[in-house]
């Protein structure tokens, strides 16, 4: 008596389509019942087989980052790679990064909505944006050492084609105010040129496309209060804090 074993040894296998008919006859099954709660595909594309998917709730996407980054090698390669960003986690939440080859352009919070920031950048310096993070590896790296306390003083290059005239000179006042430190709207209105332009200097820092990097945070109020900031109060007072304890 043969056992078991043996018997489903002694059946041929059946041919690749016959293989590729029952798995999608199952398949279907599965759905029918309620069973299926991730569908998967392998695609066909110019870089490569794409595996994609899906739930109930829609696409999910396996393969998009490894996509994604041969795209951003490919355009990088040829040149056509305009404005790099990544998304880069920290204390204040996701933080979206983007560098242009003369340096940072911009770091946005997630209130200001990644999408629009993104609509900002192509409109405002070229529409070849590519999220490629290998490009922006060294500045998560410094972020990552400020947000550890083993950073003082960011060693970054950076593009100021998003502010100009004297916002950028009070933005320029701005880095310069130390680690640890503070000043105020007249203070970088002054080294800025102009002791009376309080106001402008406060739309400058609010407007600053680089905030962190170039510490808008350090700038307060006459009275020492927080004043407004890009990111929210919240995360301006959280930033004094931890440089008060670093």
């Amino acid at each position: 008596m043969m056992t078991i074993e043996r018997q489903i040894g002694d059946i041929a296998a059946p041919p690749a389509q016959e293989w590729a008919l029952l798995r999608a006859r199952l398949a279907q099954r599965a759905d029918a019942d309620g069973l299926l709660d991730v569908a998967y595909a392998a695609v066909d594309s110019p870089l490569g087989v794409l595996v994609v998917a899906a739930t109930p709730a829609g696409v999910v996407r396996l393969a998009w980052a490894r996509l994604r980054a041969r795209l951003a090698q490919r355009a990088d390669a040829d040149g056509l790679l305009d404005v790099a960003y990544a998304a880069v986690d920290s204390p204040l939440g996701v933080l979206v990064v983007a560098a242009t080859p003369a340096g940072v352009v911009r770091l946005a919070f997630d209130n200001e909505g990644s999408e629009a920031v993104l609509g900002d950048l192509a409109a405002r310096l070229s529409p070849r944006v590519l999220e490629a993070p290998a490009r922006l590896d060294a500045v998560r790296r410094e972020l990552d050492e400020y947000f550890d306390g083993r950073r003082t003083t960011f060693d970054l290059a950076l593009d100021w084609a998003l502010t100009s005239g004297f916002r950028r000179k009070v933005l320029d006042a701005t880095a310069r105010i130390p680690f640890g430190g503070t000043g105020t709207y007249r203070s970088v209105a002054t080294a800025a040129g102009s002791a009376n332009a309080v106001r402008a200097a406060g739309t400058a820092l609010a407007t600053n496309p680089i905030p962190i990097i170039v510490p808008c945070h350090r700038v307060l109020r006459s009275d020492g209060t927080i004043g407004q900031y890009r990111g929210g109060s919240d995360r301006k007072t959280a930033l004094l804090r931890h440089e008060s304890r670093s």
